[in-house]
């Protein structure tokens, strides 16, 4: 098995590329060991020193570690896990793990058409872009006006990250969407 490792705009976080399927639909953002216990390869990830984020997408996992790290010293340590998991044949998420769906509900009120196409957008233009990176991007939530959106895995602490936001996916959604009228990352 080979990985492949690719740079991210966050220097923080690499990109870790098992050439197979990571998760099969959604992603995962694991900060704390605690909230890792359903995910058998974040566990181990996160048990290394220096580790402070493990995030799965498709077909990849981006690793965040601490500013005083040294990649040059961690990645032969997450590569060796990655693929041991990998080869093992163990899944990447245990079934009994459930994602946050907190927003559903939120499609059925005045507001809905808007938020179709506020997902529809961030959906097909706006997660590619990120996925690419390493990260990802969800819709929390639009209220008066602002819609709110969390950032995982390698957009997480990432310094351009909040220009990505307002240059960005804010100009864009209020070029499409004219009731929009800010763009603010929620935890």
């Amino acid at each position: 098995m080979f990985i492949q490792t690719e740079t991210t705009p966050n220097p923080s976080t690499v990109k870790f590329l098992p050439g197979e399927e990571v998760m099969a639909s959604g992603t995962a953002d694991f900060r704390k060991i605690e909230d890792a216990t359903h995910s058998p390869l974040a566990s181990r990830l996160l048990k290394i020193d220096d580790v402070t984020g493990v995030f799965f997408g498709s077909d990849f996992v981006s690793i965040t570690k601490c500013d005083e790290a040294d990649w040059q010293l961690l990645k032969p340590v997450i590569l060796g896990i990655i693929m041991e998991h990998f080869v093992s044949g163990q899944p990447i998420i245990e079934n009994t793990f459930s994602e946050d769906t907190a927003v559903s509900d939120q499609d059925n009120g005045p507001n809905s058409q808007i938020i179709i196409q506020i997902k529809e957008l961030l959906e097909t233009r706006v997660r590619p872009a990120v996925a690419q990176d390493g990260g990802d991007i969800e819709f929390k939530g639009f209220d008066k006006g602002i819609v709110l959106l969390a950032l995982h895995g390698s957009c997480q602490g990432c310094p351009s990250a909040t220009m990505t936001l307002k240059m960005g996916v804010e100009n864009m959604l209020k070029h499409y969407i004219p009731e929009v009228l800010e763009v603010r990352a929620v935890n």
